[in-house]
């Protein structure tokens, strides 16, 4: 499963969320299209957080999307 955020106020910066079901979920950060920082989280909840603590991602603005 995957979600991103893509929010204006932050372009060209988007976020991505990938869930890996043996590790945990992988917040990824894109500039121009190119990751530039990822990490790994335990719940899809902690990698919501840590995007709003880190780079203010809004937590609604995370959207489902197919792979």
């Amino acid at each position: 499963m995957k979600w991103r955020a893509k929010p204006d106020f932050l372009q060209p910066r988007y976020f991505e969320i990938k869930e890996d079901p043996y590790a945990g979920f992988y917040l990824y950060v894109f500039e121009d299209d190119k990751c530039i920082y990822d990490s790994l989280q335990d719940t899809f909840e902690i990698a919501v957080e840590c995007a709003w603590e880190d780079y203010n991602v809004p937590k609604a603005s995370w959207k489902k999307i197919k792979h």
